[in-house]
């Protein structure tokens, strides 16, 4: 006998076929959804069914029959009250393909991308009898009416049609979809894990089991990819238009839209499985409500249940092959009936068979392996094929234990678990239990038993403990997380790994794995659970793989409508931190739906994340202080909100100060509830609309308040004393010596705690830190951290490294403590030597500032070249130049020494008697630039006189730019090297006529409104020059006039081709600059210039002060004054000076 449903069985390295339906594959193999009954019908592997024999039929049409399965054991109000919803709600149900709309293409759509490099694949017709055809054509017409089908023309792929025979004399029309499925990348959307699915259904007292009609129908294929789909046929090529069985990502894209349609009713009164939907509840009178409620949800979305396969109002029922009830879960005992009336088997697929059907059950079953040992060695290579009576025997015992399988129960929440462990040389066997509600009997929860491989054998007993407690964490994880655990056992293999000075590889991984369990050892007297551990141990269960099918709980997000109490008020926060600022706000409505607004604005930097826990912080407060005692909380940051609840651990060191203060405001209220709400339901933004139309023809001011400090501050000065009082690493050198945790701590805490702990090692009083490489690091207090600092940092032998080569030679010294790193990032940047002596900062710290003309010559700089050597033949030694910062006009004039008269009487004559008076002029900070002479002049003729800041050229950069211009023009035009002075007015007239970049035209043009002739245009004359020469003179003034006239338009465009320019350079600067931000009151260091002498000569530090900022302005002037308080002479820009950290 052949089958598909393979088991592995670790016993003996090989794998057993069972023709035992198997759950679901979650791989979604190939033909499994093909072979789904396309009309509805019940198939064999049917995951949730009702118990035969305890339900009716009633009718629920109005004039028609429709019918459907109700439980027979209901009361006679609830069955009024289930005939009465079912009837309110019929439409819920699809009678046929007709009642079928579909789900909305916004919810959800099956898409079927393809992987890069994939070939389109068209299978060829294949060849079928005559009456099987007639067969396919008969479904397929069906399918058309429906309108699930579609003509497809030129499609890329093209499957095949794979009839299945029915029992009653039908074809089940499938399509293979194998070539399709290959080439489709995998969508890895979970289903739900099986043990936590019917752990969740177990233990209630009514149940309702739900299909949807011919289920993967109801969504629509994405329109691009509908003729993916194709099947061929004697008829022609069809393609879906709805989502077909046989795809292989349908079940993801099924579980998916289940998903978003009931995510808040799952694992609460709500079980999904794909197509399978679960109500349960474990109050009868609730059950009504439950399902009106699920009715809504269908009716809303349009997702059609199919009548047939439904069943409302039972106690018990099969989910995925077992049995739930309000006892808790069984064996199925069709699967048992199976098993009991097996003939003896006789081939080695026989064999397979049955042990496949039993490793089904193997939760239930305590001797699996000890019992059938004689039929696993029939499996072994070179082992004999012989059926003999130790085999019978086996068969025979098994059949008996099955006549009265054990009951397991889910976990109760809230108690903890015992985990019952017994390790032998070759075997380990564990059972989980908990005690019941009233304290006195335990139940079972799962049994578990492994056989060692030969290298497990080789460990040591400790060792062997260590991995089988590993090995049942794995198997148990989804129930040893939620809850503490008893560890009942020969030896404590958890101090073990804790006390163990180096880790070896294989230790280091379990001690990982187990970090994240609360497990805490238990010696005990042997009971009645140890003593099946021990059993089991001696007849251990081969170690199959079970399917990794965990549940996105993480998506699940609780959004259900409650009734709000009389006395309870609600609260709405927000916060946010972007480019803009910190902003938070909250709202307080009371029950009467009076709204209360609250707004700050914080005045320091903050992430997001700490702005949401100020605005709840704030709304907190305001609640407290009004003396409210019960308050629901609304906050679109599931951050924030799961902290609070306790769900989500608090790990980042900027939130647990506000964790820990707002833990401490909550006790002062009687019950505070946090919930969770979309974005998108923006139900602080209708509170404020509510307030808006509650003041309607009034004025509504909101005051805003500025918060300077964080909101923990005060709560951090409250516990300093207490923190300062102990060594930091003082609980987990407790929990290492004691294996206590501290008072008061929450299981998100103890957790974190063992996690740490389990990196660190105690040898007496001494706690050392395990490094990476096994290395054993001392655990310091604060005091001895500073000193080791201050010694490696500055000491005699100290290089005064940056802070994370000093942290690594810590670490090489054999020193740790937690903020070791941090530490000394700190203590370097507080350095005075390291900061005196540390480089030039080179990246700008503020933006760009441009100046910009209004106009020609109403903005000149002023500069001078010079001294020159050597000086030119009329003894020459300076040329003073002048920039208009409009045209880019440039004026200049060699002189043999520029004094004061020589200025005044440069700007007379060469600025103001030809170019009129300049509104500014922008001069360096020289003495022969900034006197008595040249304040009078800009007195005179109402001139501002700008300076420049001292030894920063780059702020009247435009005229530095021009001297450098001229500088490399005369060098190349002189012939002696003393006539430079003759060949200035060459070169000012070359200057004059070229294009400048930053106006793109020429200073000429803008000037006088056309271009200058140069000489060569005499000698060989240029086409203007031609077309000149025959013009009268009238003529040549008329067009001399009309360029004069045009000129407007060409400073026009020069002013925007300048802005363009200057904003392309600021582009390209402000990527550069590091901000740095100066306020009054900050201590800085000024950088040394390289022009000043000093007599420490090479060993001139870089920076001098410290200085106090006594001013600061926008644009990234400073004024500063030394130690004493007087002012320093001259401004500095902000990129000469940097913090200083005392």
């Amino acid at each position: 006998m052949r089958n598909k449903n393979r088991t592995p069985l670790a016993n003996d390295n090989m794998t057993l076929e069972t023709d035992e339906q198997a759950p679901p594959d979650h791989s979604e193999s190939n033909l499994h959804d093909a072979l789904r009954e396309f009309e509805g019908e019940a198939e064999a592997h049917n995951r949730v069914q009702v118990l035969e024999g305890r339900t009716e039929v009633i009718n629920i049409g109005m004039g028609e029959v429709k019918e459907v399965r109700i439980g027979k054991d209901l009361r006679p109000d609830m069955r009024k009250q289930m005939v009465r919803l079912l009837e309110e709600y019929n439409d819920v149900f699809a009678w046929s393909y007709q009642d079928m709309p579909g789900l909305d293409a916004n919810i959800v759509e099956h898409r079927l991308p393809i992987k890069p490099g994939a070939t389109p694949v068209r299978q060829q017709l294949r060849r079928m009898k005559p009456e099987v055809a007639l067969k396919i054509k008969e479904e397929v017409e069906k399918q058309w009416k429906a309108g699930f089908l579609a003509v497809s023309k030129y499609p890329q792929w093209v499957a095949n049609i794979v009839p299945v025979p029915k029992k009653d004399g039908k074809v089940r029309m499938c399509v293979d979809y194998r070539d399709l499925n290959r080439a489709s990348p995998k969508d890895n959307f979970p289903l739900p894990h099986i043990d936590t699915l019917v752990d969740n259904t177990a233990c209630h007292q009514v149940f309702s089991f739900m299909d949807g009609f011919s289920g993967y129908n109801q969504i629509r294929m994405a329109p691009e990819d509908r003729e993916k789909t194709t099947f061929t046929t004697a008829w022609g090529t069809f393609c879906y238009q709805v989502m077909p069985f046989g795809l292989k990502n349908a079940g993801a894209t099924y579980q998916r839209a289940m998903v978003t349609l009931f995510h808040d009713m799952m694992h609460q009164e709500l079980e999904v499985y794909v197509d399978d939907m679960i109500a349960k509840s474990k109050v009868p009178e609730y059950h009504v409500k439950d399902l009106r409620k699920l009715f809504d949800r269908l009716r809303k979305f349009r997702l059609k249940l199919n009548p047939a396969k439904c069943v409302f109002g039972v106690s018990e029922g099969k989910v995925l092959g077992f049995i739930v009830n309000k006892q808790g879960i069984q064996v199925d005992p069709d699967k048992v009936k199976a098993i009991r009336e097996m003939p003896v088997p006789e081939t080695e697929s026989e064999i397979r068979g049955f042990l496949g059907r039993l490793n089904y059950i193997a939760r239930f079953i305590s001797r699996l392996t000890a019992t059938c040992a004689p039929i696993f060695k029939l499996l072994r290579k070179n082992q004999e094929k012989e059926w003999n009576p130790d085999c019978q025997k086996a068969f025979e015992e098994v059949k008996r234990y099955l006549e009265n399988p054990p009951v397991l129960v889910p976990a109760i929440p809230g108690k903890p678990l015992i985990l019952y462990l017994t390790v032998l040389e070759e075997s380990m066997g564990s059972v989980l239990g908990q005690q019941d509600e009233t304290g006195r009997k335990e139940q079972a929860i799962y049994y578990l038993s492994k056989k060692f491989t030969e290298c497990e054998q080789r460990y040591s007993a400790l060792e062997r403990t260590c991995c089988a407690l590993v090995w049942a964490t794995k198997r148990l994880r989804q129930y040893m997380l939620a809850h503490t655990t008893w560890l009942v056992t020969k030896t404590d293999p958890i101090k073990y790994i804790l006390e163990k000075p180096a880790l070896t590889g294989r230790i280091a991984r379990w001690q990982m794995t187990l970090a994240e369990f609360d497990i805490t050892f238990v010696t005990q007297k042997a009971i009645k659970g140890r003593a099946v551990a021990d059993h089991l141990a001696y007849h251990p269960l081969s170690d199959y793989q079970p399917l990794m099918d965990e549940f996105p709980d993480e998506s699940i997000m609780n959004v259900a409508e409650a009734e709000t109490p009389p006395d309870e008020w609600r609260m709405w926060f927000d916060g946010a931190s972007n480019m803009l600022g910190n902003g938070i706000g909250a709202v307080l409505a009371s029950p009467t739906d009076q709204y209360f607004p609250f707004s700050a604005r914080l005045d320091f930097c903050c992430t997001n994340n700490m702005a949401e826990y100020e605005a709840c912080t704030m709304g907190i407060i305001m609640a407290a202080e009004r003396q409210i005692r019960k308050l629901r909380v609304f906050g679109d940051s599931a951050l924030v909100i799961y902290q609070l609840r306790g769900e989500w651990e608090t790990r980042d060191p900027k939130l647990v100060s506000y964790h820990e203060y707002l833990t401490e405001l909550l006790e002062s209220f009687e019950s505070v509830t946090f919930q969770y709400v979309p974005r998108e339901e923006n139900q602080m933004a209708d509170a404020l609309a509510a307030m808006i139309q509650i003041n309607e023809g009034q004025d509504l001011v909101i005051r805003v308040q500025h918060q300077g400090r964080m909101a923990h501050c005060h709560y951090i000065d409250t516990k300093a004393g207490a923190a300062e009082s102990r060594p930091w690493f003082q609980d987990i050198k407790t929990y290492l010596s004691q294996g206590t945790y501290p008072p008061g701590a929450k299981e998100n805490d103890k957790r974190t705690l063992r996690r740490l702990a389990s990196g660190f090692f105690l040898d007496g009083e001494i706690l050392y830190k395990r490094n990476a490489d096994a290395q054993l690091l001392r655990c310091v207090n604060e005091e001895e951290a500073q000193e080791i600092l201050k010694e490696i940092h500055e000491g005699m032998f100290g290089t005064h490294a940056n802070g994370h080569t000093l942290a690594r030679k810590i670490l090489r010294a054999g020193y740790y403590w937690t903020t070791m790193e941090s530490d000394c990032c700190r203590h370097v940047k507080r350095c005075v030597k390291c900061q005196i002596y540390a480089d030039h900062i080179k990246a700008a710290p503020t933006a760009l500032q441009s100046l910009t003309s209004p106009w020609p010559f109403s903005m000149w700089g002023i500069d001078m070249i010079g001294p020159i050597e050597p000086k030119a033949s009329n003894g020459h030694r300076f040329i003073l130049v002048a920039l208009d910062y409009f045209t880019k006009w440039i004026e200049a004039e060699s002189y043999a020494s520029v004094s004061r008269n020589v200025v005044a009487k440069f700007i007379k004559r060469n600025l103001i008697c030809r170019y009129g008076i300049p509104a500014d002029i922008i001069t360096d900070n020289g003495t022969n630039l900034n006197n008595k002479v040249m304040s009078e002049l800009c007195e005179e003729f109402k001139i501002k006189h700008h300076n420049s800041t001292p030894y920063r050229p780059q702020m009247n950069g435009a005229v530095e730019a021009a001297n450098k211009n001229i500088k490399k023009i005369i060098q190349k035009m002189v012939v002696t090297y003393k006539d430079w002075h003759d060949m200035l007015p060459y070169a000012l007239y070359g200057y004059r006529s070229t294009a400048r970049t930053s106006t793109g035209a020429t200073p000429y043009t803008l000037v006088y409104g056309m271009e200058a002739v140069l000489p060569v245009e005499v000698e060989i004359p240029s086409l203007r020059v031609i077309a000149e020469a025959d013009v009268e003179e009238a003529e040549w003034a008329r067009h001399r006039f009309d360029q004069l006239n045009l000129i407007t338009e060409k400073r026009l465009r020069a002013i925007c081709h300048g802005q363009l320019y200057q904003r392309r350079i600021k582009q390209a600067f402000d990527k550069r600059i590091r901000p740095r931000v100066f306020k009054e009151g900050d201590l800085v260091l000024r950088k040394i210039l390289s022009t000043t002498k000093d007599q420490r000569g090479k060993w001139t530090p870089k920076y001098e002060g410290p200085y106090v900022v006594r001013q600061a302005f926008s644009g990234g002037a400073l004024i500063l004054t030394d130690q004493e308080g007087r002012d320093l002479k001259n401004p500095v820009n902000a990129d000469s000076v940097k913090l200083f950290y005392p």
